[in-house]
């Protein structure tokens, strides 16, 4: 007697039932997730930390900068605060993706989770993509907080190319999440994981501009930053924020690290 070989059409319908439990898992793990306080802290409230505490402890931060900017600058008359918005925004997405996201793939990975998983109707990968949904949603909610306390205690203007700052952001999530898949597919315990991260965040942070945002950020910084997920993730958002060009290099810089990353990710991810 043959062994009957499934068709394509029965291994599509075997991968589609794998993924029919997806939204019960997802609310599963979201609940999981909003149990541990460090994930939606760090995810949601931190980067709005981050933004109060340097608008109201440092001195001169909500001061429009006249004296040393030429009157012709895109920053003449802005206050510090608000360039620094770009740079809060961007360490939203560095947060979700680098520090969280892969700690939890990795533990995940260390107890058995996803080899267990293996042997169930819902495939491994849905544990993946839920923290990827997960974490993707925090960083919205995290930024949407950000930019409300934003615009009601500092007056931050609105961006002048509104589409320009939302591509970046997308661009930013993208690469950003492609860096922390990658952290996450090869990582074989959660202290390895949290280990990469730190290591990679706050290089990424420096670059990115989060002590020394806009105008003053030295050129070398920001020569190297433009190169990085993170720097190129800021800087795009700043010029679509402030300034009238479209910030060609940064978004080529975001593409092709999500292009070689995540297929990377893919390719290296072990389920135990």
């Amino acid at each position: 007697m043959t062994a009957l070989t499934p068709t394509a059409p029965s291994r599509a319908r075997q991968g589609t039932a794998g993924w029919r439990g997806f939204g019960p898992l997802l609310r599963t793990e979201t609940r999981v997730w909003l149990r541990d306080f460090a994930a939606p802290f760090f995810g949601i409230v931190f980067p709005t930390l981050i933004l109060v505490g340097v608008g109201f402890a440092i001195p001169g931060m909500r001061d429009p900068m006249v004296e040393d900017v030429p009157p012709g600058s895109v920053w003449y008359g802005l206050t510090p605060i608000a360039t620094y918005l770009p740079t809060v925004i961007a360490m939203a997405v560095g947060t979700a993706s680098l520090t969280v996201m892969p700690v939890t793939v990795a533990t995940y990975r260390e107890k058995g989770v996803l080899r267990r998983l293996s042997t169930t109707p819902m495939r491994p990968q849905g544990m993946v993509a839920s923290h990827l949904v997960i974490n993707a949603g925090t960083t919205v909610v995290g930024v949407a907080l950000a930019l409300v306390v934003a615009l009601l205690a500092f007056d931050v203007a609105t961006p002048t190319q509104v589409g320009v700052v939302l591509l970046a952001f997308v661009l930013g999530m993208c690469a950003m999440f492609a860096v922390g898949m990658l952290v996450a597919a090869v990582a074989p315990r959660a202290s390895a994981a949290n280990a990469i991260a730190m290591s990679l965040y706050f290089p990424m942070l420096l670059l990115a501009g989060l002590w020394t945002p806009g105008p003053i950020m030295p050129e070398l910084l920001r020569q190297i930053g433009q190169f990085t997920p993170l720097g190129a993730a800021g800087q795009a958002m700043t010029t679509g924020w402030f300034e009238s060009g479209f910030p060609l290099l940064q978004c080529v810089v975001m593409v092709v690290w999500t292009a070689v990353l995540l297929p990377l990710a893919i390719r290296l991810f072990r389920w135990t």
